[in-house]
């Protein structure tokens, strides 16, 4: 089965690249619309997973990250229409040149060709992935988690049923409908097809697809992200900022999970950060000197950090909290536990400012902003098909030119070299 899919997803490959901008437009406009119009079908395949997730004993996290509605779905559609508005990276020439012997140069961007994309939960990240790989001539092959299996069935179908009526390949668009993971190792080994893999998952997917692909892997979105309180920092200020990265969708990759404070000012700003985010239901895990400022509450919220809780990617209400000397250490800290997705310091320092930037080794590093800001939509993309966490080929939100690679063009006059 999956053979004869990447072999459809070659040719429909080969038939994307001379597609135009205006036909792909086309297209995703047909399936946002489709979509839409399906949205009754979607949901209630979405409300089926939910409760089956539930029944399974899924944590609260996964159910949140897999539930889908009205609203949900139309930001998604959005998403995608942004895309649809981008300019289209495809045919774009950079870095031209002609040489001392007449040769004139050129890197032209191309689609990468097919590519795999292996993620769980949302089903957000269906229409994303299809939206990204088609604007940018790319056939894609999605295998989504099983506890979304029906949503994501319903969503492709919809989207397939467009691009029947439309000027692209129905096959540039496929999905795996069979849950077994044995289908996932076979994929892997699929490199006379496919092109580049996305894994969009926990560690455990991340960690397999490396050890076992064939394919080029795009790891990320795994984030233990931190956000350090500086001495000159305005504490009011950081107070909203801090709270809005933990709670404002604590369940995604790019929601808080430490943060550091200077110990010039914890005294201040650990009792008022407290406050804030008890009432918002938020469970604090703090170093020793932290908790010289904020003793354990009668119902828990307030812990010791354990060995691994600064380790740990919470996605819940959960942040760990620790007091550091200095802006060296802070950034040694995020150096040693930091996934390298998104971190940042709110100062009033351009110095420190100017340190944390160039130290801290992240994906999408902030100065006196929120770490929820990475995000393909966030950062004027479109949408995403993954966070890269990786240094090569592409790093941070993975919109259009991320899904694309060049080519050389060269031109001469019937040059032989001497």
């Amino acid at each position: 089965m999956l053979e004869e899919m990447g072999k459809a997803a070659r040719a429909a490959a080969r038939r994307l690249a001379a597609a135009s901008e205006a036909q792909k437009n086309n297209a995703l406009q047909m399936i946002a619309e489709r979509i839409w119009q399906e949205r009754a079908a979607i949901l209630e395949a979405n409300r089926a997973d939910v409760q089956a997730a539930e029944t399974a004993g899924l944590s609260a996290a996964m159910v949140e990250r897999l539930t889908l509605n009205e609203t949900r779905l139309q930001g998604t559609l959005t998403e995608l229409g942004n895309v649809i508005r981008l300019p289209d990276p495809i045919g774009a020439v950079f870095d031209e040149r002609t040489l001392p012997n007449g040769l004139r140069l050129r890197k032209q961007r191309v689609p990468l060709g097919v590519l795999a994309v292996i993620y769980e939960s949302r089903p957000n990240v269906t229409v994303d992935a299809a939206g990204l790989a088609l604007k940018t001539g790319n056939a894609v092959i999605l295998r989504g988690g099983k506890e979304t299996l029906r949503t994501n069935c319903a969503l492709i179908a919809a989207a397939r049923r467009a691009l029947q009526d439309s000027p692209l390949p129905v096959e540039a668009l496929q999905f795996i409908d069979n849950p077994d993971r044995a289908l996932v190792t076979e994929l892997l080994k699929m490199h006379a097809y496919i092109d580049m893999l996305i894994p969009r998952g926990g560690a455990a997917l991340h960690q397999y697809c490396r050890e076992n692909s064939l394919i080029p892997v795009i790891t990320g979105g795994i984030g233990i992200c931190h956000l350090f309180v500086d001495e000159s920092a305005d504490l009011s200020a950081s107070l909203a900022v801090v709270r809005n990265a933990k709670i404002q969708r604590p369940t995604v990759c790019n929601a808080l999970d430490t943060v550091l404070v200077h110990r010039a000012v914890a005294g201040a700003f650990l009792p008022a950060l407290a406050e804030r985010l008890l009432a918002d239901g938020v469970s604090l895990r703090v170093d020793a000197s932290a908790q010289a400022v904020l003793p354990p509450t009668a119902d828990g919220k307030i812990q010791p950090a354990g060995e691994q809780d600064f380790d740990t990617e919470w996605l819940s209400l959960v942040l760990g909290v620790k007091v550091v000397a200095n802006l060296d250490e802070a950034i040694d800290h995020i150096a040693q536990h930091s996934t390298g997705h998104s971190d940042g310091i709110l100062t009033r320092n351009a110095e420190n400012a100017r340190r944390f930037t160039t130290l801290v080794d992240s994906a999408a590093v902030y100065v006196n902003a929120s770490t929820r800001f990475t995000d393909g939509g966030q950062f004027g993309l479109g949408a995403e098909v993954a966070i890269s966490t990786q240094r090569l080929h592409a790093r941070g939100p993975m919109g259009l030119p991320e899904l694309t690679s060049y080519k050389w063009v060269v031109e001469g006059d019937y040059h032989v070299r001497p």
